[in-house]
């Protein structure tokens, strides 16, 4: 965990305030997993139940651009050091412990999400969104987004077909109810 990371700080308070156990893990340096530095995750979690997590979180803004000239996209790219990382771990902690990417979306003025919206919260008067999608369906449906920079993304139907609230990954066995509405979104919203 990066405390000077305003995402990361503020996943870790959304967890404390839920009383979900979690381990911030110290990424100032590369771990090793067997002979190779890895990178590290950003907090192994330990929810309700059975629930055990080794979390990446990405924070990003909604809308993006800039003010001037918003884009209505809930951004969902990661590195494929991350994606490569956080599926080496998960798989290393074990049977049981699933890695999850957790994107957090800081809310932008003048928009606002409903108060009912699963997993919006509020944190030094910045609204946040948390939604999580489970790494190993991310590798399966990642597209290149730079090859330069080793980034990927979900299209949108993958995005909106994966992406949980991260709620639901704390409980034994994450399911989705069909009409829940995960994200809401203008129609011109994009990945």
């Amino acid at each position: 965990m990066d405390r000077t990371n305003p995402y990361e700080v503020a996943f870790a308070a959304f967890l404390r305030e839920r009383r979900v156990g979690f381990v911030p893990v110290d990424e100032a340096k590369r771990s090793q997993l067997d002979p190779v530095p890895i990178k590290s995750p950003d907090f192994v979690v330990v929810g309700p139940g059975s629930a055990r997590l080794v979390v990446d979180v990405k924070g990003r803004r909604f809308p993006g651009g800039s003010p001037a000239q918003p884009r209505m996209v809930w951004q969902n790219w990661s590195t494929t050091d991350d994606i490569t990382g956080l599926h080496a771990w998960a798989e290393r902690f074990g049977p049981g412990y699933r890695g999850v990417l957790v994107f957090v979306y800081r809310i932008t003025p003048p928009y606002a999400l409903p108060p009912e919206t699963l997993d919006a919260w509020s944190y030094r008067q910045v609204q946040y969104l948390f939604r999580a999608v489970d790494v190993r369906d991310y590798r399966q449906h990642m597209r290149t987004r730079s090859p330069r920079w080793g980034t990927v993304h979900l299209a949108t139907a993958d995005f909106r077909k994966l992406v949980r609230p991260f709620s639901a990954f704390l409980t034994d066995a994450p399911t989705r109810n069909p009409s829940e509405k995960v994200i809401e979104c203008q129609s011109e919203c994009d990945a």
